[in-house]
């Protein structure tokens, strides 16, 4: 990829503000940074580092030196088509690991230096693919010593979706019965773990390859989804965590037990899903992740005990970030994808 400049992303207005003051760390501001920019919708390809204004936080917000930024799903979907984002350009991103560098006026909580982590207001606080984010100060929350910086870059949307689903949404508690669908994956990896955290039995979906590796993060019961068909391989759960969408809703209300609820991260029910629910006596709810500081401190927590911990599947630097989208989108991913910024 090459170096070159393009316009200031859209969404700069709402999530990258120019208001004054604030405090820095000392040392001469740098004016621009490096960002993996795009200005069409398309393949890895359109992926491309590009030179930027360093934001400015306003107030209430953090300016985060950042040294290292998870990849999900969502940012290769976002590059490739429109969802809830505007036209491009834009900057991709919502998972941040760093440095405060600059706190806006009114924040009471960090200060320059200080090491954090969070997730920037999804959808549209987007932009952590580069060397500077800023976000609200209270999507953030100090990153523990026991938490390296490439765990922590990879936790926070992640794991806010999981703990959002898991323990706001269906209020898991000890002897439930929870099925993870891909449960190797980004976010059912981390849901795994913190469903054991709640002392829940848990039963979880992923080819038979990746059998070991789910039990190796406390998977009671795996299934392989290529050899049998879930539906009617499970029963009685009192939870699913449906992390595919399509008619893997509709077949999940199969497994639960009368009162039982189905959580989307896919939050686009599909056809028949609301009827197909009440015939069969159980619920359902479609979960769109928030930025969340008390869910940040829940998953900071668990971190730091040793109960959440992130697979890593690679790191990549910014200028590698079109390669680290090309395995994204390859589907095949245990854990998660990490650009380093530093």
């Amino acid at each position: 990829m090459s170096d070159e400049t393009i316009h200031q992303p859209t969404r700069a207005t709402t999530h990258q503000p120019t208001y004054q003051p604030t405090r820095e760390t000392t040392g001469q501001a740098t004016a621009t940074m490096r960002a993996v920019g795009q200005d069409a919708l398309g393949g890895p390809e359109v992926l491309r580092v590009v030179e930027l204004p360093r934001p400015v936080p306003g107030p209430s917000q953090l300016l985060v030196r950042v040294r290292a930024a998870g990849l999900n799903p969502t940012d290769w979907r976002h590059r490739a088509a429109k969802i809830f984002l505007p036209d491009p350009p834009f900057v991709l991103g919502w998972d941040v690991a760093g440095t405060v560098e600059a706190v806006g006026i009114g924040v009471t909580l960090f200060a320059p230096g200080d090491e954090v982590f969070g997730m920037l207001p999804y959808p549209h606080g987007v932009g952590s693919h580069a060397e500077y984010a800023v976000g609200p100060a209270r999507a953030f929350v100090r990153r523990p010593d026991a938490v390296d910086v490439v765990q922590a870059g990879a936790l926070p949307l992640a794991a806010l979706t999981a703990w959002q689903a898991l323990v706001d949404t269906a209020r898991v508690r000890p002897g439930d019965r929870v099925l993870v669908h891909a449960a190797a994956g980004g976010v059912g990896h981390l849901a795994v773990q913190i469903a054991k955290a709640r002392g829940a039995y848990v039963i979880g979906t992923a080819s038979a390859g990746k059998h070991a590796f789910l039990r190796g993060i406390g998977v009671d019961e795996p299934v392989d989804y290529q050899a049998v068909d879930f539906a009617e391989a499970v029963r009685d759960v009192d939870v699913v965590l449906d992390t595919i969408g399509g008619d893997y809703q509709l077949r999940s209300l199969r497994t639960l037990r009368r009162g039982g609820l189905l959580v989307s991260i896919r939050p686009v029910p599909a056809e028949g899903l609301a009827e197909a629910a009440e015939r069969l006596g159980v619920r359902t709810a479609m979960l769109l992740v928030e930025a969340d500081q008390e869910g940040m401190r829940g998953v900071a927590d668990l971190a730091e005990r040793g109960l959440l911990r992130a697979e890593i599947a690679g790191t990549f630097a910014l200028a590698d970030a079109a390669r680290a989208h090309a395995v994204g989108d390859g589907g095949r991913v245990t854990g998660k994808l990490v650009l380093l910024a530093d």
